[in-house]
């Protein structure tokens, strides 16, 4: 994530808090993410849940720490799902979702991340909040989108779920280009004269 500070420019740096760092008890959850923001130099932390992780996003958002809400399909919670289908299908967890979005709200949360979820169920919990959401696998009406840049890039070709739009397929140029240059130097066309020094050679 340090990397990432000094390489942005204006870009908003969140880091998810990792699995463990703050589920235990609100003052484990401030420790990590202090300590998150003090060796990366993020601008905010991220954390998933709702109503059981309210009381660590308000003692989180009291230090000064400003946070982001997950909430939908939560990945660090996939072995309670059992598995990445899409979440709040049923009537009961659309009105739970809709509750967490109000919670986090009220909690101190600038904006929350809603994942894979009905896309009329994102546009409700939009226009039912003041903070700003961001979609992944969401629909088009949340306030703001996301993609896994890898996704975004065609790096990863054995996965690609409905919601993403890949704008490019960066493995077969990878891969392919890897082959050609392995091809090229087990025929000795690399490196080529051009592309060798002799004793003559005077240039940098």
């Amino acid at each position: 994530a340090s990397c990432v500070v000094r390489g942005v420019r204006r870009a908003l740096v969140v880091v998810d808090l990792p699995f463990g760092a703050y589920q235990g008890n609100t003052l484990e959850a401030l420790n990590s993410a202090i300590r998150v923001m003090k060796e990366t130099g993020a601008s905010a932390v991220k954390l998933e849940g709702g109503q059981h992780a309210s009381a660590a996003i308000e003692r989180i958002v009291s230090a000064g720490i400003p946070v982001m809400g997950h909430l939908g399909l939560t990945p660090q919670s996939i072995n309670k799902f059992g598995s990445y289908k899409v979440r709040a299908r049923a009537v009961e967890e659309q009105s739970r979702l809709l509750s967490d979005v109000k919670l986090l709200e009220e909690s101190g949360c600038f904006s929350v991340v809603l994942e894979k979820i009905p896309w009329q169920l994102a546009k409700q919990a939009t226009e039912s909040t003041c903070i700003p959401t961001i979609g992944i696998g969401a629909g088009n009406h949340c306030d703001g989108q996301v993609l896994v840049v890898n996704d975004m890039l065609g790096l990863c070709k054995d996965f690609q779920p409905r919601f993403v739009r890949r704008y490019a397929e960066l493995a077969d140029v990878i891969s392919g280009a890897a082959q050609k240059y392995t091809d090229d130097v087990r025929c000795r066309d690399f490196p080529s004269n051009t592309e060798s020094y002799d004793l003559s050679w005077n240039g940098g």
